[in-house]
């Protein structure tokens, strides 16, 4: 009896066969071997002489859900209906249109350390400055990879080998594990705690103060808040003592709000033009949280401090490339007008957005009917986060849909696992997708995604039974 196996075509006929030619021109000529001989490999394996799988369109159909998965990108889209706005694990702050664009046009040459004044040699850290000195009022500017590159940049120019006085309230975790005492002491600083917990005084700076010191640093505890017994100087007040002492002060501002008057009704906190009006030396806030950008490090302030840092060699290691300098750049210029800011930066759109809108967005496309495979999917009240370490505690009324009557945990797998995945939250005994982190089409793109996501469960347990 003739092995069935032997009767399988060959790979040249294979590749010889009219759809492969598509393919080949979007894979490549090898990736599609790669397929087809796997393919092949897995029928050749097949324990049953019988098995019908071994025709060339059975090949075929194996080797393009193979070049499929293989070539789908581990990095993709997602649809956010945490209700977090700036969610770290999804990247925080989604880019405006614009500075879309601005990445995308500067993924090809681009006059990045070219002046195209003088034909000469420029600085990447010529991008950006004039438009954050603009809006800051800083004497100049810089941009780091992010902020925590950008707390290390400057307490290894101003303070190494010397002394950095934070207080003990400020000692955060900034995520990862990675922590304030860390960045300091791998950045060739000695952290000095002055204070407690709960308060600290500008005397207790002062009284720390000799000659070992080299840095005040300033950190806003963005995620966590300390109530009650609790205090900690003014900035103008700590300005005053580092000027009186000559001790330069640094402001760790984290998710780095511009001005205030941005996010009316929001609880009060610092902002990069507060600080910088107080006096500090230098401010740092990241570029992806509440300004709306790409992940940067933006550090603004004196003249003369900025040059150091420019000069300084880690600043090379934290250097960021032509895109993220084009997004970041084209996001700043949208602060020149701050209704325009609110309107085209989509972590403040979403955060200004009333409750009341987007709930009858979350009304207007809801998955119908309103029971699918034997789940219930309800319009319902919500409570949304700003996310990204900012203003902790601070619920925002929201609004979304909550699945019920099935397998909340199953649903919200099957959904992440979908062509276009959505992640929503689990409370209790429902899925919950709040529409305020879904904006625009996003809306509707998700409720087909629920809905495709609660016909695939029924269809699997109609199989089942």
């Amino acid at each position: 009896m003739t092995d069935p196996r032997r009767r399988l075509p060959s790979m040249d006929a294979l590749l010889g066969e009219i759809e492969v030619a598509p393919w080949i021109d979007r894979y490549g000529r090898e990736t599609v071997k790669d397929s087809l001989r796997r393919a092949l490999d897995r029928a050749r394996a097949d324990a049953d002489p019988d098995s019908e799988r071994r025709g060339p369109a059975d090949l075929l159909r194996a080797a393009e859900r193979d070049l499929e998965a293989r070539s789908r990108p581990s990095l993709r889209r997602v649809l956010n209906g945490t209700g977090v706005v700036l969610h770290t694990n999804l990247g925080r702050a989604p880019l405006a249109d614009v500075a879309g664009r601005a990445q995308a046009e500067a993924a090809g040459y681009g006059n990045v350390e070219l002046s195209l004044a003088t034909g000469r040699r420029g600085s990447r850290y010529d991008h950006c400055s004039e438009v954050v000195r603009e809006l800051t009022g800083a004497g100049a500017a810089i941009i780091a990879n992010n902020n925590a590159a950008a707390v290390a940049l400057v307490v290894n120019e101003l303070a190494r080998g010397r002394e950095v006085l934070v207080s003990r309230g400020e000692l955060v975790e900034i995520g990862g594990t990675f922590r304030i005492p860390d960045v300091v002491g791998r950045s060739g600083g000695r952290l000095r705690e002055v204070g407690t917990t709960n308060r600290t005084r500008v005397s207790d700076y002062a009284a720390a103060i000799d000659e070992s010191t080299g840095l005040i640093l300033r950190v806003h505890p963005s995620n966590y808040r300390v109530e009650g017994f609790s205090a900690r100087p003014p900035l103008a007040d700590l300005v005053s003592l580092a000027r009186e002492r000559g001790i330069p002060v640094a402001h760790d501002l984290g998710s780095g709000l511009l001005d205030a008057g941005l996010l009316p009704g929001f609880p009060e906190g610092p902002t990069a033009r507060g600080s910088l009006a107080a006096g500090v030396d230098l401010a740092s806030w990241s570029g992806d949280k509440l300004l709306g950008g790409p992940q940067a490090g933006i550090i603004a302030g004196d003249a003369a401090l900025i040059a150091r840092l420019r000069r300084n060699p880690l600043l090379r290691a934290f250097r960021v490339d032509k895109t993220t300098l084009a997004a970041l750049e084209a996001t700043l210029m949208l602060y020149r007008d701050p209704d325009l800011a609110v309107r085209r930066v989509p972590a403040l759109r979403m955060l200004r957005e009333s409750a009341e809108t987007v709930e009858a967005r979350a009304a207007a496309a809801r998955p119908g009917p309103p029971t699918r495979g034997g789940a219930r999917v309800d319009v319902i009240r919500t409570e949304a986060m700003v996310g990204g370490g900012a203003f902790p505690g601070f619920a925002i009324p929201s609004a979304g849909w909550a699945v019920t009557g099935i397998d909340v945990e199953r649903l919200a797998a099957e959904c992440r696992g979908g062509p276009v995945p959505l992640v929503g939250r689990i409370e209790r005994a429902a899925f919950i997708v709040d529409v305020r982190t879904l904006p625009g089409e996003e809306t509707s793109r998700a409720a087909d995604a629920l809905a495709s996501a609660l016909d695939r469960l029924a269809d699997a347990g109609r199989r089942d039974v």
